[in-house]
């Protein structure tokens, strides 16, 4: 990719730099997610609430625990059901301080949500990032995984939705064929190489996202498993803010 191109791509959208690390709290417990947050401290302002801390219990509380100490929330859920059931669920979220929600399904679902989203940015899912081309093969699609993609994006965009997670690897064709309107998280964020054993199959480093397009990225275990949690996501946060000054 040129620099000409890479330069091209890189969010312009009016984020504050801290604000584009979005920090995964997949923990098993509320308290483990307490305990990550406050470890963290200044250092992240951004999370990501996902189904495993949802099972656990106290979800909700920890939504509103968040928001006290000016964190921001993404609701991570994955709504996928009847359009109408979907729309309530968005519905509930207004007023309680959440930032991103992900919805998953067809057009009249992605709508449904968009209907009812107030003060909720929806986000799209396209294809998770767990998923490679045999993967996609095994459930059905006879397409390549970047023009599903697009075409989830496409999708959203028209229902209303206000961005979509995608991989980073499909995030060029996202703002080559849909501009900068849609925002783009990148999950799947490996800030160095990936390790065999992950269950990440498309992933791209901190730099590469936002040159490809991420208005943020979305980091779970390598700042989860660092030996010391703080100092990884204060080195991500460094350059993520030395990409957008240059």
């Amino acid at each position: 990719m040129s620099n000409d191109r890479a330069s091209a791509r890189l969010s312009d959208k009016p984020i504050p730099a801290g604000e584009r690390l979005i920090v995964a709290l997949d923990t098993a417990s509320v308290d483990a997610a307490k305990a990550l947050v406050m470890q963290l401290g200044d250092s992240v302002c951004f999370y990501k609430l996902g189904l495993e801390l949802f099972m656990a219990g106290g979800y909700w509380e920890f939504v509103d625990w968040l928001a006290a100490r000016g964190k921001k929330v993404f609701v991570d859920l994955k709504f996928f059901d009847v359009p109408a059931t979907v729309g309530a669920a968005v519905r509930q979220l207004r007023g309680r301080n959440v930032a991103f929600v992900t919805v998953h399904g067809n057009q009249a679902i992605l709508e449904a949500a968009a209907a009812n989203k107030g003060d909720v940015q929806v986000l799209g899912v396209t294809v998770l990032t767990s998923l490679d081309a045999g993967d996609m093969a095994d459930l059905g699609f006879d397409c390549e995984v970047r023009a599903l993609v697009v075409s989830r994006a496409r999708r959203a965009l028209e229902a209303g939705c206000d961005g979509v997670i995608s991989s980073g690897l499909e995030a060029p064709e996202l703002r080559d064929e849909l501009g900068a309107r849609l925002m783009v998280v990148v999950p799947g964020i490996r800030p160095v190489e990936n390790k065999p054993a992950d269950d990440q199959k498309r992933t791209v480093d901190v730099e590469e996202a936002f040159r490809r397009g991420a208005d943020h990225i979305v980091v779970g275990r390598p700042i989860r498993a660092a030996d010391d949690p703080k100092a990884a996501a204060g080195a991500i946060q460094q350059r993520i803010a030395a990409l957008f000054a240059a």
